[in-house]
């Protein structure tokens, strides 16, 4: 017979408060100030953005917290809005946007291997972190263990890591690739050697991108079937199948699209009219074969929901109408409030500054505008300079080289004035760059001596030397652990960072060395160019490149 969706499987508990409002409209209250208590972890929240509207295969994560969301209030509304919290739940919320905090003045990164590097706390966590202080500060362990699914399902915000992108992402990209080359060879047609192009002729063919390879599809019908399977109750081993044949679901059709899609290049050889429209009409075949897998998955999942065997039994919920929240809810909410209009301050602060017209003209200039450099630095005279930009956008790093004076190793310095705390270890391991050597710097200048964070890296035509540090105010640093395999890299921001709601942010700068000569052995390329590095920032003051670009 047909089940609807049951509520969470929790026993009724009917709250009996002191007088007040309604629970319902305490609840409501709860959801609001959940909200606006986002600006505790601002950063974070940004970040994600970012993340969620600049890159498409991570842009299934933007619907998370919504999901979430809904499902919480779904629970809490099953045990009848009590509002039986505890103050452990403001504690896990002042510890998350300290730790948030610390994170946004300073780097701490987790290094398990070259390809994977992992921010420390990474944006998942905080996420899980918000959302489950916020549950436990209002609705109590009760609302807790009810809404443990929606809680974890934060986890998710960021829902395929980079480490997904290098040992899966990658290798599905190449079987893609095969399926869509074999499919053309078997009816005949000749194709260009090149393994992830498949040119029908010289102008005219496809090229099979990391993000043509299925995994969005796959992604996206394996959070609907775990939603689903939450929703209608599935015993775990249908829940499971269910999302394992999602996924498995989503690459299949995404083989097929290609498939589908070499037919149209085919007919498109035949009619040179349709060759200018092949953008489009992959987008239509992907639309109608996800329309047509989704209709399979939830035909499914009403199937399921239609066997008492492959469902949960079904756990009355009770609703108290007459019921109000007590004196401690509003102490608990008073605490919240407080959390918010602190952390409110130093964010509505930062949205007014980089709202203002002047802050607007001078990041306009400055995209265009070199860097601030000193001529020369000792010996070392200034040569050159050059902005790098993200695809002709945003400036990322103002960059200067200095030669010596005797015609030596050139060293280039770049400063990031945009970036915040950053490691750029992160930013070549994206781009599949993994260093042969990595470990700490500490080198003397004209100021102190200064950690860095030094790598290697041969990308076959240039071995380079890589130091990057973190400048707060008048000091910088970064170090790294003694490792083999895995450790940490951090830097140390300066108590009044930390202390105060300053928005200016710490800023990173990177020196390099290259040398052409690629077959010179590693250990020897590495020494010659620390000693350039060394006789360099023997009269350089780092903490000063950074001065014009701070903000007071």
């Amino acid at each position: 017979m047909p089940t609807l969706p049951a509520s969470a499987e929790v026993s009724p508990l009917q709250s009996a408060g002191a007088e007040g409002i309604g629970l319902s409209r305490a609840a409501g209250l709860a959801a609001l100030i959940a909200v606006l208590g986002l600006c505790t972890v601002a950063s974070t929240v940004n970040a994600l953005w970012f993340l969620w509207t600049t890159d498409a295969l991570k842009s299934i994560g933007m619907f998370i917290p919504l999901v979430s969301f809904v499902l919480v209030l779904r629970a809490w509304r099953s045990l009848g809005w009590e509002t039986e919290g505890s103050w452990w739940g403001l504690v896990v919320l002042v510890v998350t946007a300290a730790v948030v905090h610390v994170r946004d003045q300073a780097i701490l990164v987790f290094v398990f291997s070259p390809k994977w590097s992992v921010y420390i706390p990474p944006h998942s966590l905080v996420a899980f972190a918000y959302g489950a202080g916020v549950v436990l500060l209002f609705g109590g362990t009760r609302l807790f263990r009810a809404a443990l699914f929606p809680l974890i399902l934060l986890w998710f915000v960021n829902p395929i890591p980079h480490i997904f992108n290098v040992f899966v992402d990658l290798p599905l990209q190449r079987a893609s690739a095969h399926v869509a080359r074999g499919f053309a060879m078997a009816l005949g047609q000749p194709l260009s050697p090149d393994q992830l192009r498949l040119m029908f002729t010289p102008q005219f063919g496809m090229f099979i991108a990391p993000g043509c390879n299925g995994i969005r599809g796959a992604v996206t019908m394996g959070f609907i079937a775990l939603i689903a399977g939450y929703v209608y109750r599935f015993r775990w081993y249908a829940h499971a199948g269910v999302v394992a044949g999602a996924v498995l679901l989503g690459y299949v059709f995404n083989f097929a699209r290609l498939c589908i899609l070499v037919l149209y290049y085919l007919v498109a050889l035949r009619f040179p009219s349709l060759q200018n429209k092949a953008e489009m009409g992959d987008y239509v075949i992907g639309a109608c074969l996800f329309l047509l897998g989704t209709f399979l998955l939830f035909h499914v999942v009403r199937r399921l929901s239609e066997s008492p065997d492959q469902i949960k039994p079904p756990v009355l919920s009770s609703l108290s109408t007459g019921a109000s929240a007590g004196s401690s809810f509003y102490l608990r909410f008073a605490g919240m409030l407080a959390l918010v209009l602190f952390s409110g301050y130093g964010v509505a602060r930062a949205y007014v500054q980089t709202h203002s017209g002047s802050y607007a003209a001078e990041r306009k200039i400055e995209q265009d505008a070199p860097g601030q450099f000193p001529a020369q630095i000792g010996s070392y005279r200034l040569t050159r300079m050059w902005n790098e930009n993200m695809f002709a956008g945003p400036l990322i790093f103002h960059w200067a080289e200095y030669t010596p004076a005797d015609g030596g190793t050139p060293i280039a310095v770049g400063v990031s004035p945009v970036l915040g705390s950053h490691d750029t270890l992160i930013c070549h391991s994206a781009r599949g760059e993994d260093p042969i050597w990595r470990d700490q710097l500490t080198i003397p200048t004209a100021s102190e001596p200064i950690s860095f964070s030094g790598s290697l890296f041969n990308d076959g035509a240039t071995q380079s030397l890589e130091a990057t540090t973190i400048c707060n105010g008048g000091s910088c640093g970064e170090y790294s652990s003694d490792r083999t395999h895995f450790g940490f890299v951090y830097s140390k921001p300066t108590s009044h960072s930390l202390l105060s709601q300053d928005v200016q942010r710490p800023i990173p700068i990177l020196l390099k060395v290259e040398t052409t000569n690629t077959t010179l052995p590693a250990e020897k390329a590495r020494q010659q160019m620390t000693a350039a590095l060394r006789s360099f920032l023997a009269s350089a003051d780092l903490a000063g490149l950074t001065q014009p670009y701070r903000r007071q």
